[in-house]
């Protein structure tokens, strides 16, 4: 058997490692101590700073309301005939419609165009004064059956901003009307004279080079068309060339328009003509048969698209239509909505409704802007602007579809208005 003694280390190991465990002297340790201490008691001081001025704050800001409530609330009251107590008491109404009329005055009175956010042509910007004139050539050539329009020159064009340059450029457009008048009852009341309006239909479109920073600009661009079987369609046709002033971040504004009825003119030979530009006007293009139904207990408004009428020479089988919806309510833009493509044809039926949540306050202006393109449903192309219509009420006036519709409030009132380009 192995007994196990344990003799004790001797005194200078001991040391040895005591040593180790405790490095720094008494005056070092003391040291250290004393700066914790002192660190800690400046954190406890920033804190209780910081919570000193977080009560301040909120005390004042606590003051501030109570004040504002008091002279809500108190401002009225009037004493009674007991010694010490008061009325109940009254607190002040204003009118929300007054607030907004007060309010809407120091809101600068815009345009909403119809589209913007996706690139879309929309109601172009146009100006009241129109300077310049505008020198082109029509020829009809009988023998290879074409249509020949070469725009020349653009001079006397006035500079209407005075932060950037002109960048004209000249779009055309070939229209053909129905040999009949068609009667629109919301485009013959804008007209006054009760006569049936002319239904257009756009065959071709061009557009010529951009010229920078010029207000007699040359261009001697040439577009040609080709006849169709029918060449008699020159003697219901115009001619149709808007002057525009190119902005790539915003919308092209029409500087005037020139129109030619080519039935009227002799161009079996090359004409060279110069006209003024007028005042851009709107075309009848075709009619959309559109509802419209408010619900006043959910604040919404159904913009219902039923059917649209157009004029088109040739059917094409991938020819689709689709509308693009944008309402305006009090100076607000809503998000636009777009209808399903649908196949194109005389009377296009989409029976489509698209809701809109309108504001809760009380409808000082609303309008509703629709744009009717044309697509291709077998390849991909760009698409073309067919017609456009709004609707809506202003402070001054008021559709008449507008009017049925509050009248029959959460019943569909469906009417037909004219497609304008």
């Amino acid at each position: 058997m192995v007994t196990l003694v344990d003799y004790p280390a001797p005194v200078g190991q001991l040391s040895h490692a005591g040593e180790l465990r405790m490095p720094f002297s008494d005056a070092v340790k003391y040291c250290i101590l004393g700066i914790s201490i002192a660190l800690v008691l400046l954190a406890l001081a920033i804190l209780a700073w910081q919570i000193f001025r977080c009560c301040r704050q909120t005390d004042s800001k606590y003051a501030q309301q109570n004040t504002v409530n008091h002279d809500l609330l108190y401002s009225d009251e009037k004493a009674t005939t007991a010694g010490n107590y008061y009325g109940a008491p009254s607190t002040k109404v204003e009118d929300v419609a007054a607030k907004v009329c007060r309010l809407s005055r120091c809101l600068p009175q815009v345009s909403f165009p119809s589209s913007q956010a996706d690139g879309d042509v929309g109601e172009q910007e146009t100006i009241k004064k129109v300077d310049g004139s505008l020198r082109f050539s029509i020829y009809h050539d009988r023998l290879q059956s074409r249509l020949v329009v070469t725009v020349l020159q653009v001079e006397g064009l006035s500079e209407h901003s005075q932060t950037r340059s002109l960048q004209p450029f000249v779009k055309l457009r070939l229209m053909w009307a129905r040999s009949k008048g068609v009667e629109v009852a919301g485009s013959e009341d804008e007209e006054g004279d009760g006569a049936p309006l002319v239904l257009w239909t756009v065959l071709q479109e061009w557009r010529t080079r951009i010229v920078k920073g010029s207000c007699n600009p040359l261009f001697g661009d040439q577009f040609s068309w080709i006849l169709q079987e029918d060449e008699d369609k020159l003697h219901h046709a115009k001619l149709r060339m808007e002057v525009r002033d190119f902005d790539k971040f915003s919308r092209d504004t029409v500087l005037g328009e020139v129109r030619v009825p080519l039935g009227l003119l002799n161009i079996s030979y090359p004409l060279e003509l110069q006209k003024d530009l007028q005042i851009p006007q709107k075309d009848l293009v075709g009619e959309l048969l559109l509802s419209l139904k408010f619900l006043p207990t959910s604040q919404r408004l159904e913009v219902g698209l039923l059917k649209v009428r157009t004029v088109f020479t040739e059917i094409r089988s991938d020819a689709a239509l689709y509308a693009r919806i944008s309402v305006q309510c009090n100076w607000c833009k809503l998000r636009y909505q777009k209808t399903s493509s649908v196949g194109r044809c005389l009377v296009t039926v989409f029976n489509e409704v698209l809701m809109f949540a309108v504001p809760e306050l009380p409808l000082e202006q609303c309008r509703i802007f629709i744009s009717v393109y044309e697509t291709r449903t077998t390849r991909k192309s760009t698409k073309r602007l067919i017609g456009q219509l709004s609707v809506g009420r202003e402070r001054s006036s008021e559709d008449e579809h507008w009017t049925s519709m509050m009248r029959s409030v959460r019943q569909p009132v469906a009417k037909w208005h004219g497609l304008l380009i």
